[in-house]
């Protein structure tokens, strides 16, 4: 096949994976008009029309998807087969794409790659921040973070963090002026700091547990955030209570910025795991990232 065949479909790969020329365009490293150019050449040659083109979306056509189906995860298995070949270096070498909720990234995986990547600079990481349960191998992410609970059987998991709590806080002077919830229900009488989930876009539903009797609250109040941050400075200035990881709010609680309530509405659950396809080929970069992140009691 000639050289510009193979170019050729690796450009139409990337297009049909990302469902954008303007995301593919990026990824390869070229001008959307010369992917646009590249594609209409390759369906030139075949005969065949591979994507279907609208003012918004791209998808491949059947023809396409077939195609798609077929080369894209051959074209995976050479890349993930000369990034193997980074373990006859002396070092580590290569890119590890990973997916994980917000938390999970500041929590887990920012601490350990501060740690390690001083000591390995030919190792690049890539985290994606998604609250959704992102399909890893169709997005092409190395491994993704999950709950413990939400890990598909098919995939291999490695615990990197302890079991997580949720914490109810508020400033010492909002909990001074209204009455102290003692059940989830109270909750609605509360203004409370609500979370919008940036994947689905609705807003998240506050979850309690006890005597395993498990109690959803959908709360109210005039703040919306879409991350911790936020909500965290929202409760720390008396505007409202917020629901956030207890790791997250404990220094407040212990300085006596933030009083906490619902706690024994609160146990712990699963805390978060690392996932990888069992068939994935483990490159030394990739081994080293999941010794790294491996949870040590």
């Amino acid at each position: 096949m000639p050289r510009h065949d193979l170019n050729d479909l690796l450009a139409f790969v990337a297009v049909a994976r990302e469902r954008s020329f303007t995301k593919a365009a990026a990824k390869l490293g070229v001008s959307q008009s010369a992917l646009s150019h590249t594609i209409r050449g390759l369906e030139e040659r075949l005969g065949l029309r591979l994507l279907t083109r609208t003012t918004r979306s791209v998808a491949p056509t059947q023809a396409g998807e077939r195609l798609h189906q077929s080369v894209g995860p051959r074209f995976a298995e050479i890349e993930a087969e000369v990034a193997a070949l980074s373990e006859f270096r002396d070092k580590p070498a290569g890119t590890v794409r990973i997916t994980a909720g917000e938390h999970a990234a500041n929590a887990t995986l920012w601490p350990a790659f501060a740690k390690i990547l001083p000591t390995y600079p030919d190792i690049k990481v890539e985290i994606t921040v998604d609250y959704g349960l992102t399909d890893i191998v169709a997005e092409r992410y190395d491994a993704g973070v999950r709950l413990g609970e939400q890990v598909a059987k098919d995939m291999i998991a490695v615990r990197i963090g302890p079991d997580l709590r949720m914490a109810v806080v508020g400033s010492r002077s909002y909990i001074e002026r209204r009455k102290r919830p003692q059940t989830p229900r109270d909750l609605t009488a509360h203004d409370c700091i609500n979370l919008r989930l940036p994947t689905y876009g609705g807003l998240y539903t506050w979850e309690f547990e006890k005597n395993k009797r498990e109690v959803k609250v959908h709360v109210e109040g005039q703040l919306v955030f879409n991350n911790i941050a936020l909500r965290l400075n929202a409760a720390l200035a008396g505007l409202g209570l917020a629901y956030l990881p207890e790791d997250q709010v404990q220094a407040d609680i212990s300085a006596g910025r933030l009083v906490r309530v619902l706690a024994d509405w609160c146990p712990p659950f699963s805390g978060y795991h690392l996932y990888y396809p069992s068939r994935r080929q483990s490159s030394p970069a990739f081994a080293l990232v999941v010794e790294a992140l491996r949870y040590r009691r």
